[in-house]
C-alpha cells in the first residue's frame, strides 16, 4: 500500500502544471516517478513470492500466526459447517421432545 501511495503521489506530480513551465523540475519528477513505479513493481513481485513460494521463506515461515489463524479459521469453518447440516437435519424432522431437545442443544 505503501508503495502504490507513492506511485500516486509521483503520478499527481507528473500532473502539475509547473511540470510543463519547470524542465528541471519534469525531468527530477520524471526520475521520482520511476523510481517509485519500479519499487512498486519490486514490492509487488516479491509479495507474489512469498504468496506462491511454499517452502522458506514463505509466508509461513515469516507469518507463522498468519498461517495458524488461516488453519483454525478452517477448522472452525468445517465444525460450523458439520453443525449446520446437524441443525438442518433436526428441522426437518417431525418436532417432537427429543428432536427438539437436540435442535436446542
Amino acid at each position: 500500500a505503501m508503495s502504490k501511495s507513492a506511485v500516486k503521489i509521483s503520478s499527481d506530480l507528473l500532473s502539475n502544471p509547473l511540470c510543463e513551465q519547470e524542465p528541471g523540475f519534469l525531468e527530477m519528477v520524471t526520475a521520482f516517478d520511476t523510481a517509485m513505479k519500479r519499487m512498486d513493481s519490486f514490492n509487488q513481485e516479491k509479495v507474489r513470492w512469498l504468496w506462491l513460494e511454499k517452502g522458506t521463506p514463505g509466508f509461513s515461515s515469516v507469518f507463522p500466526s498468519l498461517n495458524m489463524a488461516v488453519k483454525r479459521r478452517e477448522q472452525t469453518l468445517q465444525d460450523y459447517k458439520r453443525l449446520q447440516s446437524k441443525v438442518e437435519k433436526y428441522e426437518e424432522k417431525e418436532r417432537t421432545g427429543p428432536v427438539l431437545a437436540k435442535l436446542h442443544q
